[in-house]
């Protein structure tokens, strides 16, 4: 007695599927290089790293004003002279 395989769906998966690339053997590789290029990079260059260093939090400032005032709205009419008794006396 033979067995028909025609009826059958086979379901070939494709090659991509078997996991993404952040959890395959390659990443895990790329990453160990890359740790060991920062080490190197930073036990080389450490002087000039912290001599950038204060103008790297100087410019965070401006960067963190810019993204993190889209939370609390406009800056116009909080309320907050009402609330407080310390508006215009006027």
């Amino acid at each position: 007695m033979t067995h028909d395989h025609s009826q059958h769906k086979h379901h070939r998966q494709p090659a991509t599927s078997e996991g993404s690339f952040w959890t395959s053997r390659t990443f895990l590789i790329c990453l160990g290089f890359l740790a060991i290029a920062v080490t190197l990079l930073f036990s080389e260059h450490r002087a000039h790293f912290l001599g950038v260093l204060p103008y790297l939090f100087l410019l965070a400032c401006p960067l963190l004003h810019f993204f993190m005032h889209g939370g609390h709205g406009s800056h116009g009419g909080n309320g907050r002279s009402e609330r407080d008794g310390k508006g215009d006396p006027s």
